[in-house]
């Protein structure tokens, strides 16, 4: 028995479907939420955000954000989300190197939280990226 998943940023929907299961960035570790799953009211902290449905697993960068889960209804109010098919691997390695310049010059007139907050958005894209291109996407060997 499915249950219903939600992902909203500022921007809109990004998901609202069926699904058999998510795996979200909890301020704790991985969450893994089941259909039935106890109610509960979590941060997200930045990293991937999985869901399996019948057509398969799908993943997202999330930069923080809310989850609930409230009988067969979970809600991911994310800062920011993207599905990993849609991040340029190599320009989010060129955003991480270009970020790590701009703290290390830490000119006068540098916001050094924003500075910061730029690499760590970058480097969650980067590390989902490599997961993603690491895991198969079925259970069945290639070739």
């Amino acid at each position: 028995m499915p249950m219903r998943l939600e992902i909203l940023t500022a921007e809109g929907v990004l998901f609202d479907g069926d699904v058999d299961s998510v795996v979200a960035p909890g301020s704790e570790g991985e969450l893994g939420i089941l259909p039935h799953h106890a109610a509960l009211m979590t941060m997200l902290q930045p990293g991937e955000l999985r869901y399996r449905t019948a057509g398969g697993e799908s993943y997202l960068a999330v930069h923080g954000g809310f989850m609930e889960v409230s009988g067969d209804h979970v809600v991911v109010l994310a800062d920011a989300a993207e599905h990993v098919d849609a991040i340029d691997a190599a320009r989010a390695e060129e955003a991480v190197r270009r970020a790590q310049e701009r703290i290390a010059s830490r000119s006068a007139d540098m916001d050094i939280e924003r500075a910061l907050r730029s690499l760590r958005r970058a480097q969650v894209r980067v590390r989902v990226t490599r997961r993603r291109r690491e895991r198969p996407t079925t259970g069945l060997p290639e070739g």
